[in-house]
C-alpha cells in the first residue's frame, strides 16, 4: 500500500496526465482535456484532429512505418561542412515555402499504409527538383517507392538511407504517371507502366547524389542551401493530438508507439521556444493545417540524430512535367 500510494504522490507531483490504453480513442476529449491541464506547463495545445476522427491508438500504429537508424552509424555518408562554406549566417527564422513561393509541395495524405518514409523522402526530391529547375512539376510518386523499392517493405514501412538509395540507383516516376492506391494498407504490384500511357523509363526521375546530415547547424544549413530534408523521430501518444504550439513529449511518456519519417521546412522560435516546422503526411486536417512544430536544438523525440536527417540533391531529367 505505502508503494502504491507513492506512486500515486510521484504522479500528482509530476502533474501525470489521464492514462490511455492501446484501446482508447485519440480524440477522446476527457484525454484531450487532461493533456492540455498537463500543458499548462509546457509549450503546445492539444486539439480534436479529425485525421484521427473514430480511431484508436493502437488502430493508428498502422501510419507509424519507419525504423529508426542513428546518425553515428553513417559518419561515412554525413555531407561536409564546406559544402555550407557559401552560407555565413544562420537566421533566426526561415521557411522554405516564402524562400521558394509555389515550388514547395502541399500536404499530403498516406491515408492507411505505413508509406511515411516513401511520402517523405518523395517530396524532399520533388521539391528540390522544383527549386533547382526553377518552376512547379508534377510531384513525384510515392506510390513507386511503395510498390517497387524491394529494399523496404511498402506499407508495413521502411528506412531513410534505403529509399535515398532507391532514388539515386532507379528514381521514381511522376505522380501523373503512377497515383497512390496503397492508401488500404496494401500496395499493389509495380506496375512498370504509366497510367497516363506516358513511357515508365522517361518519366524516371532520379538523385544523383544522397548524403546523411549531421547536427542542427548543418541541417539549416542544409535547408537553406538546398530545400526541405527528410528526417525521423520517436511518436508518442500525445504526438498524436497536437494541435498547435511548440511540440515536446511529456516527461512520463516512455513507451514509443512507433518511428515515424517526415519533411522539415523551415524554423523559428515561439514564446522563447526554439523548434523545427515541419509537414507531416496525415493531411490537413491534423495539427497546423497539415503542419507541425516541434522543439529544436535538444533532439526532441529523435529528431536531430534517428532516421538519420538524410537528402540529396535531383539529377536534372531529360523533360519536367509542368503542372
Amino acid at each position: 500500500m505505502a508503494k502504491v500510494a507513492c506512486v500515486a504522490l510521484l504522479c500528482l507531483a509530476l502533474g501525470f496526465a489521464q492514462e490511455v490504453d492501446d484501446n482508447s480513442l485519440i480524440n477522446d476529449l476527457e484525454h484531450i482535456k487532461a493533456l492540455n491541464e498537463y500543458n499548462k506547463n509546457s509549450t503546445w495545445t492539444a486539439g480534436f484532429n479529425r485525421f484521427f476522427d473514430g480511431q484508436t491508438f493502437n488502430d493508428a500504429r498502422v501510419y507509424l512505418g519507419t525504423e529508426l537508424l542513428h546518425i553515428a552509424d553513417y559518419e561515412g555518408e554525413i555531407h561536409e561542412d564546406h559544402h555550407y562554406s557559401a552560407v555565413q549566417d544562420v537566421p533566426t527564422s526561415f521557411d522554405a515555402r516564402t524562400q521558394w513561393p509555389g515550388l514547395i509541395y502541399p500536404i499530403r495524405d498516406q491515408q492507411r499504409c505505413g508509406s511515411c518514409w516513401a511520402f517523405s523522402a518523395a517530396e524532399v526530391l520533388s521539391d528540390r527538383l522544383a527549386i533547382k529547375t526553377g518552376k512547379s512539376t508534377s510531384p513525384l510518386s510515392p506510390e513507386d517507392m511503395v510498390s517497387c523499392d524491394k529494399g523496404d517493405m511498402g506499407c508495413k514501412g521502411g528506412q531513410l538511407p534505403h529509399a535515398w538509395s532507391y532514388l539515386v540507383n532507379t528514381g521514381i516516376v511522376s505522380d501523373k504517371c503512377l497515383p497512390y492506391t496503397a492508401g488500404t494498407g496494401s500496395a499493389p504490384a509495380c506496375p512498370n507502366k504509366c497510367s497516363d500511357g506516358e513511357s515508365w523509363s522517361s518519366s524516371k526521375v532520379k538523385a544523383a547524389s544522397k548524403y546523411a546530415i549531421n547536427g542542427v547547424a548543418a541541417m539549416q544549413k542544409e535547408i537553406m542551401t538546398n530545400g526541405p530534408i527528410q528526417v525521423a523521430f520517436t511518436v508518442y501518444k500525445s504526438f498524436m493530438s497536437y494541435k498547435s504550439g511548440v511540440y515536446q513529449k511529456h516527461p512520463y511518456e516512455f513507451l514509443p508507439e512507433g518511428g515515424h519519417a517526415v519533411k522539415i521546412v523551415g524554423w523559428g522560435t515561439e514564446a522563447n521556444t526554439d523548434y523545427w516546422l515541419v509537414a507531416n503526411s496525415w493531411n490537413t486536417n491534423w495539427g497546423l493545417d497539415g503542419f507541425f512544430k516541434i522543439k529544436r536544438g535538444t533532439n526532441a523525440c529523435g529528431i536531430e540524430k534517428m532516421g538519420p536527417p538524410y537528402a540529396g540533391m535531383p539529377a536534372m531529367p531529360a523533360k519536367t512535367v509542368v503542372v
